[in-house]
């Protein structure tokens, strides 16, 4: 993508593969080659652009009906005669009861949106609520057809109170604690006595991709979602980026970005040309750009931010699955493989384990690196460590096997109750001595692979924190971190939650970055 200058034309030729090796070939070009600046880097993640993550712009959902029932919702009925929950009895794969005094996960029912008041309802096994042919509610269907297809009728003044409309026309009802039937008629007072009346309570939910999407509908998604490709980051943000002394943008894109104009339901076109304004723009300043995979075909792991529908992961489980993803990468390499801002493609974010089993992901990085280097032997490739596992180093040795590879690790000092009553100084003595120890445990001293802070955030669970302490803990991280032999990257730029913006700690005094 874009114009490729003169003298990177001339790098191309003395450094091909037949004359130098693919190492010294990169450590020449990201010297010279405008726009992809030599590691150490200083980057800044561009979340919640190309990749919705419903906490980082949250006025994104606002026209959307009902958008407190989007896909992955998570429910709890309770009975207002039974005074118990619904239950999907052993999980799934049986009949739906009402005799649950608390509500745990087999009394929790996630939402598959069909439209803003019709929804499927899977249970913990993942089955899905349905009616059979006696008019009994049972959790039995593996896909949801027209019998796993229920309407939320909300009672006027109180969303809280619901009742639910069969496919049959009539509404369920609990009966009993063992029996719960689709056989009760329209006419309701919404009183406690109606045993087709339940109230719920809203345990989870969900804001990505997917959501957005669907919840909107694919024509007013498409005017949402490319009004905000191309008013939320800007040339003028790329401007800021490099004159604040940040030299490279990780970009988080999701798979289906491979299939613009027109991928799959319910994603809808555009963010395509946004990347390429990206580079445009990155090429302009000479910034360096990162390609990041942050939503897998599947989802890599159980987040928003993964764009799966309900928390389901379902990534890297068959061959053909890999392979689709490493379509992906292929994809994107060829299209941006001539861009001299082109640092790196990062083939997956954030894999959970032990969804993402070790196997399944080391043969996914081994083709998706086969796949990038068809087209560029320079841009690094960014592997990134699971999360949820015991030892960081497990990709250690695999990652060092592969010239230009880098290892990607997220360190927060949150998502975890160890940080939940650290004072400002025990955090900022934990950076110094536990995340040193970490960074120093993934880095191998022949630097292969590099290592990659690829996530960070001047943010912590202290409360009445001064702006002497912000700026104390940004810059024990920025010392610390600065000592990844690849560099870093600020999770995020733009953020309505100020220390999580980057912009806002830079134009507020309390990130520095010295020169």
């Amino acid at each position: 993508m874009g114009s490729v200058r003169l003298p990177l034309l001339l790098l191309l030729l003395v450094c091909s593969p037949c004359l130098v090796p693919c190492s010294a070939a990169r450590m020449t070009l990201v010297a010279t080659a405008a726009g992809a600046p030599a590691p150490p880097i200083r980057a800044v993640n561009l979340g919640g652009w190309l990749l919705t993550e419903g906490w980082i712009l949250p006025s994104l959902f606002d026209g959307i009906p009902n958008n407190d029932l989007l896909d992955g919702t998570q429910l709890q009925f309770r009975s207002v005669t039974q005074n118990r929950y619904l239950v999907a009895d052993k999980g799934g794969g049986a009949a739906i009861l009402a005799d649950r005094v608390q509500a745990s996960g087999w009394e929790t029912f996630k939402l598959w949106r069909i439209d803003e008041t019709t929804f499927n309802f899977r249970v913990f096994g993942n089955q899905f609520v349905g009616v059979n042919s006696t008019g009994g509610v049972v959790a039995t269907a593996t896909t949801p057809g027209p019998t796993e297809t229920f309407q939320l009728v909300r009672r006027d003044g109180d969303k809280s109170r619901v009742r639910i409309r069969a496919p049959n026309g009539l509404f369920l009802q609990a009966k009993t604690m063992e029996s719960v039937t689709a056989d009760h008629g329209e006419d309701t007072d919404w009183g406690d006595d109606d045993p087709s009346v339940f109230v719920t309570n809203n345990v989870g939910r969900m804001q990505g991709e997917y959501q957005i999407c669907n919840g909107y509908g694919i024509i007013k998604a498409t005017q949402v979602l490319r009004n905000h490709w191309s008013t939320y980051i800007t040339e003028s943000d790329f401007n800021f980026i490099a004159s604040s002394g940040l030299n490279a943008v990780r970009i988080p894109v999701g798979w289906w970005i491979a299939s613009d104009p027109n991928p799959p339901l319910p994603f809808v076109g555009g963010s395509l040309q946004a990347l390429d304004n990206a580079f445009s723009w990155a090429e302009k300043y000479n910034l360096g750009v990162i390609v990041d995979l942050h939503a897998a075909p599947g989802s890599q792991n159980p987040f928003e931010h993964s764009a799966t529908r309900d928390g389901s992961q379902e990534w890297g489980t068959s061959d053909a699955n890999i392979a689709q993803t490493v379509q992906v990468i292929d994809f994107l390499a060829e299209r941006y493989a001539n861009s001299p801002s082109l640092l790196a493609v990062e083939l997956l974010n954030e894999p959970w384990a032990p969804g993402a089993t070790l196997s399944s992901l080391k043969k996914y990085y081994q083709d998706g690196y086969k796949a990038v280097r068809q087209h560029t032997s320079t841009a690094y490739v960014i592997m990134s460590n699971r999360l949820n596992i015991a030892d960081p180093t497990e990709l250690l040795q695999f990652a060092g096997g592969f010239s230009g590879a880098v290892l990607d690790v997220h360190y927060y000092n949150l998502f975890d109750s160890k940080f939940n009553s650290l004072t400002v100084d025990q955090n900022i003595d934990f950076v110094r001595n536990n995340r040193s120890a970490d960074l120093a445990a993934v880095t191998n001293q022949n630097g292969r692979p590099l290592t990659f802070v690829g996530e960070w955030v001047a943010e912590w669970a202290v409360q009445g924190a001064s702006m002497t302490d912000y700026q104390r803990f940004a810059q024990a991280q920025q010392d610390v971190y600065g000592q990844a032999t690849f560099g870093w990257a600020y999770w995020t730029l733009k953020n309505v939650n100020n220390h999580w913006s980057m912009q806002w700690m830079i134009q507020n005094g309390y990130i520095t970055l010295n020169n």
